[in-house]
């Protein structure tokens, strides 16, 4: 099964990377740790530690148009969080 696996760079990630060495992945729903943990090693050449994952739950979401009020919601995510061996960094925008 092919996963997929984003880094996500905000303020508070990369608070996170800069004082924990911890990087923040957005991953596919179905993705075990086992894998993510391979992914990780594999394309940034790093040793893994330790993961979290967590389900980022849907937000409902309304707004008002002309045509009345629509209702929706934001898809549920999975969001990882890869604890990376001292001494090591990844680099996201080495490849830009």
């Amino acid at each position: 099964m092919e996963i997929s696996i984003k880094p996500i760079v905000t303020e508070k990630a990369t608070k996170l990377s800069e004082s924990l060495n911890r990087y923040t992945f957005r991953v596919s729903p179905n993705a075990t740790k086992p894998e993510i943990k391979a992914l990780v090693e594999e394309l940034y050449g790093v040793k893994v530690t330790k993961i979290n994952t967590m389900i980022v739950r849907a937000k409902r979401k309304q707004r008002w148009t002309k045509g009345g009020l629509i209702k929706g919601a934001t898809a549920t995510w999975k969001k990882a969080l890869v604890s990376v061996a001292d001494g090591q960094t990844i680099d996201f925008f080495s490849n830009i």
